[in-house]
């Protein structure tokens, strides 16, 4: 089953790094915290991964491109130009990197990726700022018994996002970003079925808006309700507190 990392957002409110960069490139612990993300899905066994690039998509392009050099001590000869990688190491993962646009919105990146993923059956999505002790088995499973098209993961941080109402399982109502609120909101996460793309119209759409909202009137969208550990990255101190517990040696993203 193919994971979908969205990593094509402006990251505005961390501009002090994504001048320079795209926010899943901004390092925790010395790694991109799209890397972290990747290692997350990899201890459950999904290594086969699908990038939606915008915004300075060619700094993620580079740094997989020269991932053996990232990680090795190398020796070049200059002159013919081999390059030796002395303790060359990389995970098994099958990485595709699918440019689709810099102003393009969550949907319609998604939409975008639709002739790669239609015929591959189910698939799981997240955002490339995020990072959860989300079992995902236990996501999967959830996903499969109700039958439904989509299952979002819903977690309980501040107020300062949206909110979602849930009752059994299903999702009742879903408001991405109110003005207040607290309780259950989106914490990405999501598995979906191939018919997601017939609630996505055009580069324009927000997936957290009029897709999610329709699903909730089909009685389509389901809420895994996850209680442990979720932190996005939004801002400079968000990176920070994820920072602090990657150098404490607990990171919750990481088994074992």
């Amino acid at each position: 089953m193919k994971t979908i990392i969205l990593c094509g957002g402006l990251g505005t409110r961390l501009s002090e790094e994504t001048q320079i960069k795209p926010k899943p490139m901004v390092e925790i612990g010395g790694r991109p915290i799209l890397w972290h993300i990747m290692k997350f899905y990899e201890q459950y066994g999904y290594n086969d991964f699908m990038l939606a690039l915008g915004y300075k998509g060619h700094v993620i392009k580079n740094y997989f491109l020269n991932y053996h050099a990232h990680q090795s001590n190398l020796t070049i000869h200059l002159k013919s130009g081999q390059v030796d990688y002395n303790n060359r190491t990389a995970e098994d993962w099958h990485v595709s990197l699918i440019d689709t646009g810099d102003n393009t919105m969550t949907g319609g990146r998604l939409l975008r990726l639709k002739g790669h993923l239609q015929s591959s059956g189910r698939f799981m999505l997240t955002y490339g700022d995020g990072l959860a002790d989300v079992d995902i088995k236990s996501l999967l499973d959830f996903h499969i018994s109700h039958g439904r098209v989509a299952t979002v993961t819903a977690v309980r941080p501040s107020a300062r996002f949206g909110g979602m109402q849930i009752g059994n399982g299903k999702v009742i109502n879903f408001k991405e970003k109110p003005q207040s609120g607290e309780g259950w909101i989106n914490g990405g996460f999501f598995i979906f079925e191939p018919s997601i793309f017939d609630y996505l119209e055009a580069d324009t759409t927000v997936l957290e808006q009029s897709p999610m909202e329709n699903l909730v009137r089909d009685g389509q969208l389901m809420a895994y309700e996850h209680s442990g550990y979720w932190q996005c990255m939004d801002t400079i101190r968000d990176r920070d507190s994820i920072q602090a517990i990657w150098k404490k040696g607990r990171a919750p993203w990481i088994k074992g």
